[in-house]
């Protein structure tokens, strides 16, 4: 009688060694071949460790600092963002805590100053780079979206808001300080000709151009941008959408004087 060989998992993320009396148990766990519970959690910033997680390697200073202020700026984007809402709306509603994450994530995820977005915006740093003639030529004639059945048309150049006017002051501050970060040469030509590329839109530079900007100069791929921005949102939705459930609906903002509710 033979026995089938066991399975084996295949990451170049992570390996462990099993517990010696609980298969089932790691006993030593490595990521990316760093110690995680031996030396990560002693030694390491949760900012480090993240970026240990996409990358399979440890940041530099200015690559740690760069995705800092990256985490910070999108953690919290208040009540007008849309994930944020979509939070709120299932705090307010009653619906469970898991179930408000996953409302921001699903509103989050899209082509309005979501998560898609900054794929598409990623798409655009990777064929026009600096140049100022192939970002005009790409903005006049975009590209075909693949996977029609999936995502809708952009209706707008990716990284800018198509319902905005002038440029928000947020937007502006994260700009500055993270082109100020040595090693951040598209966020510093990105600085530099803001209002060129809001002058070929006709659209004011939105958060979500700014982040794959940051993200383009970490060297993330499209894909691994779009699953961080994601991520990096979820701190403003979760406290945003628990402080709404205790508020209720009365205290729902932008509609207490235009919501009215009738026998």
């Amino acid at each position: 009688m033979t026995s089938n060989p066991p399975e084996k998992i295949h990451t170049k993320i992570w390996s462990e060694t099993p517990d010696s009396d609980n298969p089932f148990a790691a006993a030593l766990c490595r990521c990316s071949g760093f110690d995680v519970y031996g030396d990560l959690l002693k030694n390491a910033s949760h900012i480090e460790y993240l970026f240990l997680l996409f990358k399979l390697e440890p940041p530099t200073k200015n690559q740690s600092k760069l995705l800092e202020g990256v985490a910070i700026a999108l953690a919290n984007l208040g009540p007008r963002d849309h994930a944020i809402r979509a939070a709120m709306n299932a705090g307010v509603g009653g619906s469970t805590h898991a179930s408000a994450l996953i409302a921001a994530l699903s509103v989050g995820a899209g082509n309005l100053g979501g998560a898609r977005e900054v794929f598409s915006a990623m798409q655009y740093w990777q064929q026009c780079s600096t140049s100022i003639d192939h970002w005009q030529d790409l903005i006049i004639d975009p590209p075909q979206q693949e996977r029609l059945d999936v995502w809708h048309p952009m209706e707008h150049p990716p990284g800018f808001d198509p319902n905005g006017v002038s440029c928000p002051q947020p937007v502006i501050q994260t700009l500055e300080h993270l082109a100020a970060i040595d090693g951040a040469p598209h966020l510093k030509w990105l600085r530099e000709n803001r209002t060129a590329l809001e002058g070929f839109t006709n659209c004011p530079l939105a958060f979500s151009g700014v982040a794959a900007a940051a993200f383009y100069d970490l060297e993330l791929l499209p894909e691994q941008a779009e699953m961080l921005f994601l991520l990096l949102r979820l701190p403003g939705a979760a406290v945003h959408g628990l402080e709404q459930e205790k508020l209720g609906w009365r205290k729902y903002p932008f509609f207490s004087k235009g919501f009215k509710v009738t026998e």
